[in-house]
């Protein structure tokens, strides 16, 4: 007696989740030239219809694989600060939170940034960037009120912690600065960015 062969369920107990996660997984092994719809849909055991019903196309799964590392992240920093703290170990919990997602989710860190910069991502994804690096903005101004560091505008001043943090994971991710060097060296890279380098 002959078989029909099985065709894939259309439907699938959790498909977006499944779904982010198999790319995501996909994104860390393979980059994001690898993913697709169709494939993603054969490794959760789905129809390639089946992933139409979340994501309309291959840029719609990226801004929300983007937004779910933006979540992510704004978790491990609210996880890291502590108003309470002065600016110097306030700022170095939560640079050695950010470095630390940046090692554990280095293709996925690019990716949100480069969701965030593409001309059609979405106000949802400005948000998110606002919630999480945008947030250390907070943590100048409130330093500023009680005189820790200098007057001045907290946005330009917090670019200059931006670019020494997003520096840092670039070094990381290129393989010049081993992660571990990298996040035994946070207090040193905190205490000289509120210092400087003049001789005091």
């Amino acid at each position: 007696m002959s078989h029909m062969p099985q065709s894939r369920p259309y439907h699938h107990g959790d498909l977006r989740a499944a779904l982010l996660a198999a790319a995501e997984h996909t994104l860390r092994e393979r980059g994001v030239g690898s993913l697709s719809l169709r494939e993603l849909a054969r490794e959760v055991g789905v129809s390639h219809a089946a992933p139409g019903r979340h994501f309309k196309d291959k840029q719609a799964l990226l801004n929300d694989l983007a937004l779910a590392g933006y979540e992510r992240l704004g978790l491990a920093l609210d996880a890291a600060d502590d108003p309470a703290l002065t600016i110097e170990p306030r700022l170095t919990a939560l640079s050695r939170a950010y470095l630390g997602f940046a090692v554990d989710n280095t293709e996925l860190l690019e990716l949100m940034y480069a969701r965030k910069h593409d001309p059609d991502a979405s106000e949802q994804m400005a948000a998110a960037f606002e919630r999480t690096v945008g947030s250390l903005v907070q943590v100048v101004a409130d330093a500023q009120k009680r005189g820790e560091i200098i007057a001045g505008d907290p946005e330009e001043l917090n670019l200059v912690t931006g670019a020494t943090l997003h520096g840092m994971a670039a070094l990381i991710s290129g393989g010049v600065l081993t992660s571990e060097a990298a996040l035994a060296g946070v207090d040193n890279l905190v205490h000289h960015l509120l210092h400087g380098l003049k001789p005091r």
